[in-house]
């Protein structure tokens, strides 16, 4: 796990301490953008200036959307980002959007992605750095052999993340057979 360092604010940012089901999670932004996400453990809450303490629209809307991701409500975000980071870190962070909910990709896999098929440690890098983490869900990638490597949060929250999603796609997935389930006996009632 990551020590913790609270994110330089902008002037126009503010922050907001969030409770979710694996910690307090800080989320920072203005009214157009969130900027960073902060997981559990990754910052100090005494630390952070208290006259920027407020939910302008983009965090406001950024907790909404994390309390539905932790309820199962909610797969994809759809959140004005703006992360700070260099074009290569960006294009990293913003490809990782596309990685599907309950999914996994490897390093290399996502390095061939973003056009460079042989900077798997250089797009480590940039996974390790990103600062909006579960909205771009760094937690979805993983070793080429299929093992956890590593998370800011720690290998057991991402385990956590990555679990939590499955579950709720096996859980959708037995809904939907029920309901066809359901639908054929209609069916066959019907025409019976």
């Amino acid at each position: 796990m990551t020590s913790a360092t609270n994110p330089k604010l902008g002037d126009k940012d503010e922050w907001w301490v969030m409770p979710t089901p694996v910690g307090h999670m800080l989320v920072v932004g203005d009214t157009e953008w969130l900027h960073f996400v902060g997981l559990p453990g990754s910052f100090d809450e005494a630390g952070m200036d208290p006259d920027q303490r407020g939910t302008p629209d983009a965090v406001d809307e950024t907790v909404n959307q994390i309390d539905a991701y932790f309820d199962q409500q909610l797969r994809t975000f759809s959140l004005p980002l703006q992360p700070s980071g260099t074009e290569f870190q960006r294009r990293v962070w913003f490809a990782l959007a596309d990685i599907g909910y309950g999914e996994t990709e490897s390093y290399g896999q996502l390095a061939a992605r973003v056009g460079n098929p042989k900077a798997c440690r250089a797009v480590g890098l940039a996974n390790g750095r990103n600062p909006i983490p579960i909205i771009l869900p760094c937690h979805r990638v993983i070793g080429s052999n299929g093992s956890l490597t590593g998370y800011g949060g720690g290998l057991d929250l991402k385990r956590w993340l990555l679990e939590h999603e499955a579950s709720a796609v096996a859980s959708g997935q037995e809904s939907e057979r029920r309901a066809g389930r359901a639908l054929t006996l209609a069916v066959e009632q019907a025409s019976g």
